[in-house]
């Protein structure tokens, strides 16, 4: 009769790991090995089997957590069940934050399930560093990291993380993150003007803008704006600054742009 003595997953060299991995069935009297029952399924084909060992790979299942292993012999004889931990896949469902500057550095927090035994996350396939701490099964908080941009403006990219039951999958825009590369000005159409006079600025990267803001060199304020594409938008000079030399900014999820001179008169 067949005997098990240990259960090795290839991968983590224990008794525990995913669906995909291999599994090492150790133990005596295993050369007759027709079927493995793993859990609650059958596996009756891809069996490397010798008197010492049977080989597989580890199956899918409905359900994660302990299962039960046994083999049994083509006279249909079982042997004993040893218990092996099968672990879930990571799952990563939404993200706290879904834009930032090609320097990285923005804070995000992925939500999702299954993170505990997490070794690592990327974005845009380039690794976190420092790697996170893995301290809840539902979320996981890290830093963006630096981006060389592909397209001329933004860049939107998947965020996945990896844990000893795998690498989330991409699940649409919930888990991606956009680098923005930051706007520049490039002209003032008129570049005097005082409170109340509206302003066109020309310039590249205006996309989804945040803040278009007016500086007398002591005080900052905010404009009220309006885009006309990502290459130029209005703005109203705002009430309140101090004639004299002075700067327009426009932000966008790419941090400020230059601070482009203009005269308050």
């Amino acid at each position: 009769m067949a005997t098990i003595t240990s259960l090795v997953d290839t991968s983590t060299s224990t008794n525990q790991g995913k669906a995909g991995d291999t599994l090492h069935i150790n133990g005596t009297g295993l050369g007759t090995t027709t079927k493995v029952t793993f859990g609650s399924v059958t596996v009756t084909s891809g069996l490397t089997v010798t008197a010492t060992q049977v080989s597989l790979t580890i199956p899918s299942v409905q359900c994660a957590g302990q299962v039960s292993v046994s083999v049994t012999s083509n006279t249909n004889v079982t042997s004993n069940a040893l218990p092996f931990f099968l672990i879930s896949a990571p799952s990563a469902t939404g993200v706290s934050a879904t834009c930032g500057p090609t320097g990285g550095g923005t804070t995000v927090t992925l939500f999702g399930s299954n993170f505990l035994t997490g070794t690592g996350v990327t974005v845009g396939g380039t690794a976190v560093t420092p790697t996170p701490t893995f301290s809840s099964a539902s979320q996981v908080t890290f830093t963006t990291p630096v981006h060389t941009m592909v397209n001329t403006c933004v860049d939107t990219v998947d965020i996945a993380i990896t844990t000893a039951g795998g690498t989330s999958p991409p699940t649409s825009n919930l888990t991606q993150f956009s680098y923005y590369a930051a706007p520049v000005i490039t002209s003032l159409a008129p570049s005097t003007g005082t409170a109340g006079d509206l302003i066109t600025i020309n310039g590249t990267c205006f996309i989804n803008v945040s803040t278009v803001e007016f500086s007398d060199g002591t005080d900052t304020f905010t404009a009220d704006w309006t885009s006309f594409g990502d290459t130029q938008l209005t703005a109203t000079v705002p009430a309140g600054l101090t004639a004299g030399p002075g700067t327009i900014t426009v932000t966008t999820c790419g941090g400020p742009s230059n601070d482009q001179a203009f005269t308050i008169v």
